[in-house]
């Protein structure tokens, strides 16, 4: 099946269009993460979702929406125990991450029966994404585009010099807290592109690989939705073609791109080094 033939069904259509909104929202998000070095924290949102959508399953509501409940009140939780209750915050991240997961298998369990599209949620498949995943990513995407646009630098005050910001009367708790929930939001509505286990990956990867090529946050953000959509392009033909889960091979496809990169960074770096020593 050739490349151009699959653009003639409307699943593939589908899968592309969220491929684009989810590489949009991650590319600003994961850029966040990044250079906040949040990774770790996004790690223990993903997998305490699990409980979201293990309630979901038992309880007849809708998983994406229970999950995203529950992973904002992760979020929040790992926010509050780490700034007010003097806890480590890898010790929050680990205890919400554990509970999450211990939730969701419990419920999941309970459920009579074999919950159904499971492997979806924990392995992706955006060849199933439906109409209202792809309004519901278009529309996260675009309020993400404006509030950086809008509010990137104090965004990015907040989260460097808090202190700082504090003497121009931001909000910074109110930002962090913010922040916190369009990490889970964003994390949970991409969900399917990826699934549970290799979501932090489309997160930090394509961020990461940008990275190496700029510093400037608004050119990490262009460079890294590129990146990112690149690899969901070539992860949805290969899953389409072979019969597995698309996030598989978006993932891989992306850690190449990264390996490539790295490996172009460093040559001309020698590169470099050697003229100037000669």
């Amino acid at each position: 099946m050739q490349f151009f033939d699959l653009l003639s069904y409307s699943f593939f259509q589908n899968a592309l269009l969220g491929s684009l909104f989810a590489s949009i929202a991650c590319g600003i998000i994961g850029s966040y993460i990044v250079i906040r070095r949040l990774v770790f924290i996004s790690g223990g949102i993903t997998h305490a979702s699990l409980g979201g959508i293990g309630m979901g399953f038992y309880f007849g509501w809708n998983p994406i929406f229970s999950a995203m409940i529950f992973s904002i009140l992760s979020a929040f939780g790992i926010e509050w125990l780490s700034s007010r209750q003097g806890i480590r915050e890898d010790s929050a991240i680990g205890s919400f991450w554990s509970l999450g997961m211990a939730i969701g298998i419990i419920f999941i369990y309970l459920k009579p029966g074999f919950a159904p599209n499971l492997s979806d949620y924990l392995f992706g498949n955006i060849l199933t994404i439906t109409k209202p995943d792809i309004i519901y990513l278009a529309v996260l995407s675009f309020v993400l585009a404006i509030t950086f646009l809008i509010f990137g630098r104090q965004i990015l005050f907040a989260a460097f010099d808090p202190d700082f910001a504090k003497t121009r009367n931001l909000p910074v708790n109110f930002i962090k807290y913010a922040m916190m929930m369009a990490i889970a939001i964003t994390i949970v509505l991409s969900i399917r592109l990826v699934g549970i286990v290799l979501l932090m990956s489309i997160l930090t990867v394509p961020q990461m690989t940008a990275n190496l090529f700029t510093s400037n946050f608004t050119k990490m953000i262009l460079l890294s939705v590129l990146i990112g959509f690149l690899g969901c392009i070539i992860g949805l033909f290969l899953s389409a073609i072979l019969d597995v889960p698309s996030g598989v091979f978006i993932i891989f496809t992306q850690l190449i791109v990264f390996l490539i990169s790295r490996w172009i960074v460093k040559t001309m770096q020698k590169s470099k080094h050697r003229k100037l020593t000669v």
